[in-house]
């Protein structure tokens, strides 16, 4: 297989394009294969699959908020199966709710992996995608995201581990992903700019023009079984660019 078959892109990574249409021509013409879609396209999932099928796009995942999979769970799942995918991942709680004390993240922890059996039971696997903010010592030196695996315990619950974000959050991504190689499906694939660069563009950068090891780390979130390895970029300054040049960067990297 080549890389190009776990190869997808975050369409957030798109957004400022704000047409649909616009955003997957340009990541058609760029090479990819797979997207991600954000949450908001999960309402309106046959339009969108008709969108991805006139351009021989296929969707390898979502982004789904956690007040749809409380609300509306049902929906949800009738939205996997319309875009065809089985990796659906819970992206960030609530700005308001990134400071919790402990007992709020195993709360959350316990709540996600509930969800993430009943999704399992329905073909649809759940998992959750991590900042920086889960990095942060919460109840004896164990971080938010610590505690949230440790509470969802026993349950399906996988991780869309963000390597960037882990960086960002100054632990080793090498050895978090490792530690957590039985629960890793999928890994966003970002860069983060050189000290004092892309300013404009909160410090990211294209993939392969950064300061992360992408030749090292690709394989090393392959070899701990991420299935999908999805380009993103939070605030490119050019999204076409970014699309581009990442593509190009890791189509001729060796998986």
């Amino acid at each position: 297989m080549s890389v190009t078959d776990h190869l997808s892109i975050q369409l957030y990574t798109l957004r400022s394009l704000e047409n649909l249409d616009r955003i997957l021509d340009t990541v058609a013409e760029a090479g990819y294969r797979y997207v991600e879609t954000v949450g908001s396209h999960l309402d309106d999932a046959a339009s969108v699959r008709a969108k991805l099928d006139a351009r021989g796009l296929k969707a390898s995942s979502s982004h789904v908020s956690l007040g749809a999979l409380r609300e509306k769970p049902e929906a949800v799942l009738d939205a996997c199966r319309t875009l065809g995918f089985t990796h659906l991942f819970m992206p960030a709680v609530p700005p308001d709710q990134r400071d919790m004390e402990a007992e709020g993240w195993r709360s959350l922890g316990q709540e996600l992996g509930r969800i993430a059996q009943r999704f399992q039971e329905q073909g649809i696997g759940l998992g959750y995608h991590n900042h920086h903010w889960e990095l942060k010592p919460k109840d004896g030196g164990k971080t938010a995201l610590e505690l949230i695996f440790e509470a969802a315990e026993g349950s399906p619950l996988s991780w869309e581990a963000d390597v960037a974000w882990l960086a960002r959050g100054n632990v080793d991504p090498e050895e978090w992903i490792n530690r957590y190689r039985t629960k890793i499906t999928a890994a966003h694939v970002k860069d983060i700019a050189p000290p004092g660069q892309n300013e404009d563009q909160d410090g990211w950068a294209d993939v392969g023009s950064g300061t992360l090891d992408w030749r090292n780390l690709w394989r090393v979130c392959r070899d701990a079984g991420a299935k999908w390895m999805v380009v993103e970029h939070d605030k490119p300054a050019d999204p076409g660019q970014t699309t581009r040049a990442s593509f190009k960067f890791l189509k001729n990297i060796e998986d």
